[in-house]
């Protein structure tokens, strides 16, 4: 269950995130951190590059007051958290299922949607809905509607 993360979280987030993103830009493959254990010892861990940036962006959503959930790519999801990662019903994920601009597959009598197609989908539905308000933007101006 995601929750929000408590004001005091979302402080330190955002001086993890700020203090992380600096290493994040150096160039190297990998980065050595330390961390402070519970007998107040420092220990070492080498992290991918990757990894860093990837733990700087969740940082920066949990200092925005977002709840944050890791998903691997090659998983698979219900239609219900297919609905939510869309921000729509799940009776609309269903007839975009249905009508094949999702592609899913049966699991017994559930339906399964790749998190890569879904997220295939919202790329391409993000890309047409600034398509279409570019052109909505052109026309606006070369009606001189006072949108300059």
């Amino acid at each position: 269950m995601l929750t929000l993360p408590q004001e005091q979280e979302v402080l330190a987030a955002r001086e993890g995130q700020r203090a992380l993103a600096a290493f994040v830009s150096n160039g190297f493959e990998t980065q050595q951190i330390q961390i402070l254990d519970r007998d107040h010892q420092l220990q070492s861990v080498q992290l991918p590059a990757s990894a860093l940036r990837l733990l700087v962006d969740i940082l920066a959503e949990l200092a925005d007051g977002n709840a944050v959930e890791v998903v691997p790519v090659h998983a698979e999801l219900t239609t219900q958290e297919a609905a939510d990662m869309l921000n729509v019903s799940r009776p609309h994920l269903v007839k975009l299922l249905e009508s094949e601009e999702i592609p899913f597959h049966r699991t017994g009598k559930h339906r399964r949607v790749k998190f890569s197609d879904l997220m295939e989908y919202k790329k391409n539905r993000n890309a047409s809905s600034e398509a279409a308000l570019d052109e909505l933007s052109q026309q606006a101006q070369e009606l001189s509607m006072g949108y300059e």
